[in-house]
């Protein structure tokens, strides 16, 4: 079974680390309505661009969604 981006992206956070990744999983770890359940790129992406929240992770969330599909191709 393919892993959510949400789940794979909570594997990031961390209380205590500052860089851009950790900050970005940090935030979505907070966002209670953040397609959980969405692995499909076009609407996570949508989702971030249009929460306005967001709009400085992009550049990360594009690098992490990378890592996402690669971890996650059978």
């Amino acid at each position: 079974m393919r892993q959510s981006f949400y789940l794979f992206i909570l594997t990031y956070k961390d209380p205590y680390k500052k860089d851009a990744q950790t900050k970005f999983a940090n935030r979505v770890a907070e966002d209670l309505s953040f397609p959980k359940q969405s692995t499909d790129y076009h609407e996570l992406a949508d989702y971030l661009e249009l929460s306005g929240e967001y709009v400085s992770y992009m550049a990360v969330f594009d690098e992490l969604f990378e890592v996402y599909k690669d971890r996650n191709t059978i």
